[in-house]
Protein backbone atom coordinates (compact mmCIF):
# COMPACT_ATOMS: atom_id res chain seq x y z
CA UNK A 1 0.00 0.00 0.00
CA UNK A 2 1.19 3.31 -1.05
CA UNK A 3 1.38 5.97 2.09
CA UNK A 4 2.05 9.10 3.05
CA UNK A 5 4.98 7.29 5.19
CA UNK A 6 6.16 5.61 1.93
CA UNK A 7 6.09 8.63 0.14
CA UNK A 8 8.24 10.81 2.72
CA UNK A 9 10.87 7.88 2.93
CA UNK A 10 11.32 7.39 -0.98
CA UNK A 11 10.35 10.57 -2.49
CA UNK A 12 10.45 14.16 -1.09
CA UNK A 13 11.09 13.68 2.37
CA UNK A 14 13.42 11.62 2.15
CA UNK A 15 15.34 14.59 0.41
CA UNK A 16 14.31 16.78 3.27
CA UNK A 17 15.59 15.15 5.62
CA UNK A 18 19.26 15.66 4.87
CA UNK A 19 18.68 19.09 5.16
CA UNK A 20 20.61 19.72 8.30
CA UNK A 21 22.08 23.66 9.09
CA UNK A 22 25.66 23.76 8.33
CA UNK A 23 28.14 23.16 11.55
CA UNK A 24 29.39 26.24 13.26
CA UNK A 25 31.93 25.80 16.08
CA UNK A 26 34.64 27.96 15.74
CA UNK A 27 33.69 29.56 19.17
CA UNK A 28 33.39 26.52 21.06
CA UNK A 29 30.65 24.68 22.86
CA UNK A 30 28.25 27.37 24.21
CA UNK A 31 27.27 27.20 28.58
CA UNK A 32 24.80 25.32 30.35
CA UNK A 33 22.76 26.12 32.25
CA UNK A 34 19.66 24.18 31.70
CA UNK A 35 16.58 23.00 33.74
CA UNK A 36 13.96 20.90 32.20
CA UNK A 37 11.27 18.09 32.86
CA UNK A 38 10.70 14.78 31.80
CA UNK A 39 7.23 13.17 31.61
CA UNK A 40 5.69 9.71 30.15
CA UNK A 41 2.70 7.83 30.01
CA UNK A 42 0.05 10.73 30.30
CA UNK A 43 -3.10 8.44 28.63
CA UNK A 44 -5.84 11.05 28.03
CA UNK A 45 -8.40 8.40 28.09
CA UNK A 46 -11.53 10.68 27.23
CA UNK A 47 -14.08 9.71 25.11
CA UNK A 48 -16.96 11.80 24.33
CA UNK A 49 -18.11 12.77 27.68
CA UNK A 50 -16.46 9.84 29.19
CA UNK A 51 -13.37 7.66 29.43
CA UNK A 52 -12.57 4.62 27.34
CA UNK A 53 -13.08 0.90 29.45
CA UNK A 54 -10.95 0.77 32.66
CA UNK A 55 -9.70 3.93 32.36
CA UNK A 56 -11.32 5.02 35.61
CA UNK A 57 -10.13 1.86 37.52
CA UNK A 58 -6.33 2.72 36.07
CA UNK A 59 -6.76 6.28 37.76
CA UNK A 60 -6.61 7.65 33.73
CA UNK A 61 -8.81 10.61 34.66
CA UNK A 62 -8.51 14.73 34.08
CA UNK A 63 -8.71 14.43 37.57
CA UNK A 64 -5.31 13.07 37.81
CA UNK A 65 -4.12 15.14 34.71
CA UNK A 66 -5.02 18.32 36.72
CA UNK A 67 -2.93 17.67 39.48
CA UNK A 68 -0.52 16.24 37.66
CA UNK A 69 0.17 19.63 35.53
CA UNK A 70 -0.24 21.97 38.90
CA UNK A 71 2.18 19.81 40.04
CA UNK A 72 4.38 20.38 37.06
CA UNK A 73 3.36 24.60 36.97
CA UNK A 74 4.48 24.83 40.36
CA UNK A 75 8.09 23.63 40.65
CA UNK A 76 9.74 26.50 39.95
CA UNK A 77 8.45 27.35 43.93
CA UNK A 78 10.00 24.40 44.66
CA UNK A 79 13.45 23.59 46.66
CA UNK A 80 16.02 20.92 45.33
CA UNK A 81 15.66 18.12 48.16
CA UNK A 82 18.80 17.88 50.58
CA UNK A 83 17.92 14.49 51.64
CA UNK A 84 15.47 11.32 50.05
CA UNK A 85 14.78 9.13 52.52
CA UNK A 86 17.31 9.87 55.10
CA UNK A 87 20.09 10.04 52.65
CA UNK A 88 21.98 12.88 50.80
CA UNK A 89 21.12 13.90 47.52
CA UNK A 90 24.27 15.65 46.59
CA UNK A 91 22.44 17.79 44.16
CA UNK A 92 25.07 21.37 44.10
CA UNK A 93 21.77 23.04 44.15
CA UNK A 94 19.96 21.01 47.80
CA UNK A 95 17.72 23.41 49.75
CA UNK A 96 18.16 26.11 46.80
CA UNK A 97 15.14 27.40 44.44
CA UNK A 98 14.56 25.05 41.23
CA UNK A 99 14.71 27.32 37.94
CA UNK A 100 12.10 27.89 35.94
CA UNK A 101 12.05 24.74 33.35
CA UNK A 102 12.79 25.57 29.57
CA UNK A 103 10.06 22.65 28.55
CA UNK A 104 8.59 19.85 29.33
CA UNK A 105 10.02 16.80 27.39
CA UNK A 106 7.26 13.70 26.38
CA UNK A 107 8.41 10.17 26.63
CA UNK A 108 5.34 8.90 24.62
CA UNK A 109 1.98 7.69 25.06
CA UNK A 110 0.22 11.20 25.05
CA UNK A 111 -3.32 8.43 24.48
CA UNK A 112 -4.68 5.76 25.71
CA UNK A 113 -5.83 4.54 22.80
CA UNK A 114 -4.89 5.58 19.57
CA UNK A 115 -5.50 9.32 19.93
CA UNK A 116 -9.12 8.67 21.13
CA UNK A 117 -10.72 6.12 18.07
CA UNK A 118 -13.70 6.99 16.42
CA UNK A 119 -15.78 5.23 13.57
CA UNK A 120 -15.55 8.10 11.23
CA UNK A 121 -12.45 9.81 10.55
CA UNK A 122 -12.71 12.63 13.03
CA UNK A 123 -10.50 14.90 16.04
CA UNK A 124 -9.81 12.28 18.13
CA UNK A 125 -11.15 12.95 21.71
CA UNK A 126 -7.96 11.80 23.56
CA UNK A 127 -5.52 13.95 21.88
CA UNK A 128 -7.90 16.83 22.15
CA UNK A 129 -7.72 16.52 26.07
CA UNK A 130 -3.74 15.80 25.66
CA UNK A 131 -3.93 19.30 23.75
CA UNK A 132 -5.99 21.19 26.47
CA UNK A 133 -3.63 19.65 29.14
CA UNK A 134 -0.55 19.93 27.93
CA UNK A 135 -0.03 22.47 25.39
CA UNK A 136 1.46 25.55 26.77
CA UNK A 137 -1.25 27.92 27.55
CA UNK A 138 -2.41 30.68 30.46
CA UNK A 139 -4.73 29.27 33.55
CA UNK A 140 -4.30 26.69 36.35
CA UNK A 141 -5.37 23.41 34.08
CA UNK A 142 -3.09 24.11 31.05
CA UNK A 143 1.07 23.04 31.13
CA UNK A 144 2.71 26.80 31.52
CA UNK A 145 5.97 25.78 29.40
CA UNK A 146 7.23 24.44 26.26
CA UNK A 147 6.13 20.79 25.65
CA UNK A 148 8.16 18.73 23.35
CA UNK A 149 5.79 15.80 22.10
CA UNK A 150 7.01 12.10 21.91
CA UNK A 151 4.49 9.17 21.12
CA UNK A 152 4.59 5.32 21.96
CA UNK A 153 2.56 2.62 21.57
CA UNK A 154 -0.74 3.57 22.26
CA UNK A 155 -0.41 6.53 20.26
CA UNK A 156 0.49 4.37 17.32
CA UNK A 157 -0.29 0.75 17.11
CA UNK A 158 -3.98 1.26 16.62
CA UNK A 159 -5.24 0.22 13.01
CA UNK A 160 -8.17 2.18 11.40
CA UNK A 161 -10.95 0.42 9.41
CA UNK A 162 -9.47 -0.31 5.90
CA UNK A 163 -8.41 1.50 3.47
CA UNK A 164 -7.94 4.04 6.03
CA UNK A 165 -5.82 1.98 8.42
CA UNK A 166 -3.29 4.72 8.81
CA UNK A 167 -5.71 7.50 9.79
CA UNK A 168 -4.96 7.41 13.76
CA UNK A 169 -1.31 7.25 13.45
CA UNK A 170 -1.65 10.19 10.76
CA UNK A 171 -3.37 12.18 13.55
CA UNK A 172 -1.00 11.90 15.94
CA UNK A 173 2.03 12.52 13.76
CA UNK A 174 0.51 15.15 12.02
CA UNK A 175 -0.02 16.70 15.64
CA UNK A 176 4.15 16.36 16.28
CA UNK A 177 4.46 18.09 12.82
CA UNK A 178 1.83 20.84 14.06
CA UNK A 179 3.89 21.36 16.92
CA UNK A 180 7.61 21.29 16.13
CA UNK A 181 8.23 20.91 12.54
CA UNK A 182 9.86 24.04 11.01
CA UNK A 183 8.34 25.42 7.55
CA UNK A 184 8.33 28.36 5.23
CA UNK A 185 4.77 28.65 5.50
CA UNK A 186 3.80 28.13 9.36
CA UNK A 187 5.66 28.49 12.18
CA UNK A 188 4.82 25.78 14.75
CA UNK A 189 3.69 25.71 18.23
CA UNK A 190 7.18 24.99 19.45
CA UNK A 191 9.82 25.35 16.88
CA UNK A 192 13.06 22.84 17.05
CA UNK A 193 16.23 22.97 15.05
CA UNK A 194 16.09 19.39 12.77
CA UNK A 195 12.86 17.39 12.17
CA UNK A 196 12.95 14.02 9.90
CA UNK A 197 9.64 14.34 8.10
CA UNK A 198 10.01 10.24 7.47
CA UNK A 199 10.54 9.12 11.86
CA UNK A 200 9.03 12.18 13.37
CA UNK A 201 12.47 12.15 15.42
CA UNK A 202 13.30 15.92 15.81
CA UNK A 203 16.63 17.56 17.84
CA UNK A 204 17.13 20.80 19.28
CA UNK A 205 19.19 22.60 21.44
CA UNK A 206 19.48 24.31 24.69
CA UNK A 207 22.94 26.02 24.52
CA UNK A 208 25.53 23.49 24.18
CA UNK A 209 23.38 20.81 25.55
CA UNK A 210 21.91 18.89 22.40
CA UNK A 211 19.07 16.69 22.72
CA UNK A 212 16.87 14.23 20.09
CA UNK A 213 13.57 13.15 20.35
CA UNK A 214 12.88 9.33 18.77
CA UNK A 215 9.48 8.71 19.68
CA UNK A 216 8.67 4.60 20.36
CA UNK A 217 12.46 3.91 20.00
CA UNK A 218 15.59 5.33 17.55
CA UNK A 219 14.87 3.74 14.49
CA UNK A 220 11.79 1.98 14.86
CA UNK A 221 10.59 0.93 11.26
CA UNK A 222 6.90 -0.42 12.64
CA UNK A 223 3.16 0.79 11.42
CA UNK A 224 4.39 2.83 8.61
CA UNK A 225 7.20 5.21 9.71
CA UNK A 226 10.88 4.90 8.52
CA UNK A 227 14.02 4.10 10.57
CA UNK A 228 15.48 7.40 12.21
CA UNK A 229 19.28 5.78 12.38
CA UNK A 230 20.48 7.60 9.55
CA UNK A 231 19.37 10.54 10.44
CA UNK A 232 20.21 10.66 13.68
CA UNK A 233 23.54 10.08 12.62
CA UNK A 234 23.66 13.00 10.39
CA UNK A 235 22.40 14.73 13.17
CA UNK A 236 24.61 13.57 15.95
CA UNK A 237 27.35 14.69 13.42
CA UNK A 238 25.81 17.81 12.36
CA UNK A 239 25.18 18.81 16.47
CA UNK A 240 27.18 16.83 18.53
CA UNK A 241 30.56 15.95 17.23
CA UNK A 242 33.09 18.38 19.41
CA UNK A 243 31.61 16.69 22.11
CA UNK A 244 28.72 18.63 23.43
CA UNK A 245 26.81 16.59 25.78
CA UNK A 246 23.66 14.74 24.18
CA UNK A 247 20.26 13.61 25.60
CA UNK A 248 18.18 10.69 24.07
CA UNK A 249 14.05 10.64 24.82
CA UNK A 250 11.56 7.67 23.86
CA UNK A 251 9.54 5.51 24.77
CA UNK A 252 10.55 1.74 25.01
CA UNK A 253 13.90 1.81 27.35
CA UNK A 254 16.04 -1.26 28.60
CA UNK A 255 13.64 -2.33 31.90
CA UNK A 256 12.03 -5.74 32.01
CA UNK A 257 8.96 -4.92 30.56
CA UNK A 258 10.40 -3.14 27.46
CA UNK A 259 12.54 -6.52 27.02
CA UNK A 260 9.84 -8.87 27.18
CA UNK A 261 9.92 -11.71 24.70
CA UNK A 262 6.52 -14.35 24.22
CA UNK A 263 7.19 -16.88 26.18
CA UNK A 264 5.48 -20.46 24.75
CA UNK A 265 5.70 -22.13 27.77
CA UNK A 266 3.39 -19.61 30.10
CA UNK A 267 1.66 -17.75 26.34
CA UNK A 268 2.07 -15.26 27.38
CA UNK A 269 5.04 -12.11 26.97
CA UNK A 270 7.29 -12.35 29.96
CA UNK A 271 11.58 -11.55 30.52
CA UNK A 272 12.29 -15.16 30.53
CA UNK A 273 10.75 -15.48 27.02
CA UNK A 274 12.33 -17.07 24.21
CA UNK A 275 10.07 -15.88 21.52
CA UNK A 276 9.13 -12.39 19.27
CA UNK A 277 9.86 -9.85 21.30
CA UNK A 278 6.69 -7.72 22.66
CA UNK A 279 7.98 -3.94 22.29
CA UNK A 280 11.17 -4.37 20.64
CA UNK A 281 14.13 -6.77 20.18
CA UNK A 282 17.81 -6.57 21.25
CA UNK A 283 19.01 -6.34 18.08
CA UNK A 284 17.19 -2.85 17.67
CA UNK A 285 18.38 -1.60 21.45
CA UNK A 286 22.13 -2.41 19.92
CA UNK A 287 21.57 -1.09 16.76
CA UNK A 288 20.63 2.39 18.34
CA UNK A 289 23.54 2.39 20.74
CA UNK A 290 25.85 1.76 18.29
CA UNK A 291 24.42 4.79 16.32
CA UNK A 292 24.96 6.86 19.53
CA UNK A 293 28.46 5.12 20.06
CA UNK A 294 31.29 7.63 19.74
CA UNK A 295 28.91 11.09 21.41
CA UNK A 296 28.96 12.40 24.66
CA UNK A 297 25.23 10.94 25.49
CA UNK A 298 24.88 11.41 29.28
CA UNK A 299 21.63 9.97 29.61
CA UNK A 300 18.10 8.55 28.02
CA UNK A 301 14.51 8.67 29.61
CA UNK A 302 11.73 6.67 28.52
CA UNK A 303 8.40 5.77 29.97
CA UNK A 304 6.62 2.66 29.07
CA UNK A 305 6.60 0.87 32.52
CA UNK A 306 3.99 2.81 34.58
CA UNK A 307 4.66 2.08 38.50
CA UNK A 308 8.72 2.10 39.40
CA UNK A 309 10.73 5.12 39.12
CA UNK A 310 14.23 3.76 37.72
CA UNK A 311 17.94 4.71 37.06
CA UNK A 312 20.28 2.10 35.32
CA UNK A 313 22.64 1.82 32.66
CA UNK A 314 22.18 0.57 29.42
CA UNK A 315 25.57 0.31 27.18
CA UNK A 316 27.58 2.29 29.59
CA UNK A 317 24.82 5.03 29.30
CA UNK A 318 22.84 6.55 32.64
CA UNK A 319 18.73 5.90 31.95
CA UNK A 320 16.17 7.15 33.47
CA UNK A 321 12.14 6.60 33.62
CA UNK A 322 9.58 8.38 35.74
CA UNK A 323 6.36 6.77 37.22
CA UNK A 324 3.71 7.53 34.56
CA UNK A 325 1.94 10.89 34.52
CA UNK A 326 -1.40 9.95 35.28
CA UNK A 327 0.12 8.47 38.26
CA UNK A 328 1.65 11.61 39.55
CA UNK A 329 5.32 10.94 38.32
CA UNK A 330 8.25 13.12 36.40
CA UNK A 331 11.72 13.66 36.25
CA UNK A 332 13.31 17.11 36.66
CA UNK A 333 16.50 17.19 35.44
CA UNK A 334 19.40 20.18 35.84
CA UNK A 335 22.79 19.95 33.42
CA UNK A 336 24.78 22.75 34.30
CA UNK A 337 28.73 22.50 33.05
CA UNK A 338 29.51 19.11 33.46
CA UNK A 339 27.46 18.39 35.95
CA UNK A 340 23.98 16.46 36.09
CA UNK A 341 21.19 16.57 38.45
CA UNK A 342 17.86 14.30 37.89
CA UNK A 343 15.45 14.13 40.71
CA UNK A 344 12.61 11.93 40.14
CA UNK A 345 8.98 12.43 41.96
CA UNK A 346 4.95 12.65 42.37
CA UNK A 347 2.40 15.31 42.44
CA UNK A 348 1.28 14.71 46.00
CA UNK A 349 -1.96 16.88 45.96
CA UNK A 350 -4.65 18.76 43.72
CA UNK A 351 -2.17 22.54 44.33
CA UNK A 352 0.79 21.93 42.92
CA UNK A 353 2.84 19.19 46.15
CA UNK A 354 5.30 17.59 45.18
CA UNK A 355 7.68 14.68 46.85
CA UNK A 356 10.77 13.50 45.53
CA UNK A 357 11.24 9.54 45.39
CA UNK A 358 14.73 9.39 43.74
CA UNK A 359 18.16 11.70 43.56
CA UNK A 360 20.29 10.94 40.96
CA UNK A 361 24.30 13.38 40.35
CA UNK A 362 27.28 13.09 38.52
CA UNK A 363 29.80 14.57 36.65
CA UNK A 364 30.30 14.03 32.73
CA UNK A 365 33.13 14.39 30.23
Amino acid sequence: MLTRRSLLTHGLGAGLSLGLPPLARAAGIPDIDVTFLVINDVHACRIGDGLSPNCQDEGKTDANLLRHIRALNNIHRQTWPGEIDGKATGFALSGERIARPQGVIVCGDVTDDGGGQMAEVAEGSQLLQFSHRYQQGPGPDRIHFPVYVGLGNHDLDQDGRPPQVDWYRDELRDYVQMNHKPSVFFKPVVPVDNYDEASDNYSWNWGGLHLIQAQRYGGDSTRGTASSLDWMKRDLAAYAKDGRPVVIFQHYGWDSFSRERWDPEKSTFTIEGSGAPHWWGESERQQLLATLEGYNVIGIFHGHEHDTPATYKAGGIDVFKARAAFMGGFGLVRIKGNTMDVAIGDATDGVGGVTFTTAFTKRFG
